[in-house]
């Protein structure tokens, strides 16, 4: 899938269900801008494995948008999400 450059500059909402490039697991993006606390490294998101869900910290996946190679499923979206969104750009 070749991303818009709006779909790269843009954080995908929670809920949404992404795969990354040659793996076949899914994850669902369950927070946005998030830091490592064992690394205290800032990513884009963290996640966790798709459908089994956040099973403990240990299983915690994170990630920046850049590694994200398809966009199975984008999360809901109201005006709550678009204000946060553009919060987040900042």
């Amino acid at each position: 899938m070749v991303k818009t450059e709006r779909e790269k500059e843009t954080l995908l909402p929670i809920g949404s269900v992404v795969r990354f490039k040659n793996w076949e697991q899914l994850v669902m993006i369950y927070g946005r801008k998030q830091m490592d606390s064992k690394t205290k490294e800032e990513w884009d998101y963290v996640a966790c494995y798709y459908p089994i869900g956040n099973i403990s910290t240990e299983y915690n996946l994170f990630f920046n948008h850049e590694h994200v190679s398809e966009i199975v499923f984008i999360g809901y979206i109201n005006d709550e999400e678009i204000k946060l969104s553009e919060d987040l750009k900042k």
